[in-house]
């Protein structure tokens, strides 16, 4: 594995209720209006695009912003250097039933030209990478449970193996009623998070303030299997850690005792492909607020096809 040390130095968060990552780490309780992406980001460019994919615009706007990367004219950096990595399991799959109970319905004459194209897996990434003129590799990360964290290491192993310098990673699931019909009544969190990794180098180069350092990443089959790899990727063991989405099964309360134990809130509803990135953020948060050491992020379970986890360090850990 390369010896690039990978950073986080921008991050955000959009929730009913939440819009900073401090106010996620503490456990801020979710409610209140959907979020409304016109009033963040403007109409402009919104129309015929699907609510996850305009959730993302959000998201990457407020992070590369964050990180110091976006301002009126365009990225601050090389449009070339920034990669983007989205991750949703949920994603347009309104677009996409609409699209085939047309076809079912009708004949593909029946289907509207601007659904066709937004029935695409990939829309949420490379929308977003068109929006805001990132012109390196882009990826959408539809794996599961896990599939949060997997966007995390895909968009570490991009900027590892020399490809980018940074990488814009987002997570976001939508809830509306096909959603709803999926999860079997269940809501999704409608909303997500983004990060932004850069390499440790690009960020010291641009004088960015580096608010995390990602650790080891392990994806597996149980639970205990994933914090077994994960022991040891921290010298004092962990001091917190981020819980598996609240709609899998509940964590052995054997496993990791005595280590403050945090998870979404329940009324966020299913995570899914954003619980990865969330937990990300939700670090960020932790550290920003004066929290040091390692905090273990983990997805998926016995439950799942797999499990996955990523050591998040603040800034500074040895």
């Amino acid at each position: 594995m390369s010896t690039v040390q990978i950073t986080v130095t921008g991050a955000a968060v959009l929730l009913p209720g939440i819009d900073s990552v401090t106010a996620l780490a503490a456990g801020a309780p979710t409610g209140g209006e959907p979020v409304e992406p016109a009033v963040l980001i403007g109409r402009k460019g919104l129309r015929y695009k699907d609510r996850a994919t305009q959730l993302g615009y959000c998201l990457a706007e407020a992070a590369l912003r964050d990180a110091g990367l976006h301002g009126e004219a365009g990225v601050a950096v090389p449009d070339e250097s920034i990669g983007t990595v989205a991750s949703s399991n949920y994603g347009n799959l309104d677009t996409v039933a609409r699209a085939l109970d047309t076809l079912r319905a009708e004949t593909v004459t029946g289907t509207s030209p601007m659904d066709l194209p937004n029935a695409s897996s990939n829309v949420i990434a490379s929308s977003v990478a068109i929006r805001y003129g990132l012109r390196g590799p882009n990826l959408m990360v539809c794996n599961g449970a896990t599939s949060g964290l997997d966007a995390l290491h895909w968009g570490a192993t991009m900027i590892a193996a020399g490809r980018v310098e940074r990488v814009l990673v987002l997570g976001v699931e939508p809830d509306n009623d096909v959603v709803r019909r999926l999860l079997g009544g269940e809501r999704a969190v409608d909303g997500g998070a983004a990060v932004v990794l850069e390499s440790a180098a690009a960020a010291r180069e641009r004088g960015a303030t580096v608010r995390a350092v990602l650790g080891r990443y392990t994806r597996t089959g149980a639970l205990g299997a994933v914090l077994d790899r994960l022991a040891g990727s921290a010298p004092e063991g962990p001091v917190r850690w981020q819980l598996p989405d609240a709609g899998g099964a509940t964590p052995a309360s054997d496993l990791l005792p005595g280590v403050e134990r945090s998870a979404l809130p329940p009324a966020s509803g299913r995570a899914s492909g954003a619980l990865g990135v969330l937990q990300c953020a939700a670090a960020v948060g932790f550290f920003d607020g004066g929290g040091r050491g390692a905090v273990y992020a983990t997805a998926g379970g016995d439950t799942d096809d797999a499990g996955a986890g990523l050591v998040l360090l603040a800034p500074g850990t040895p």
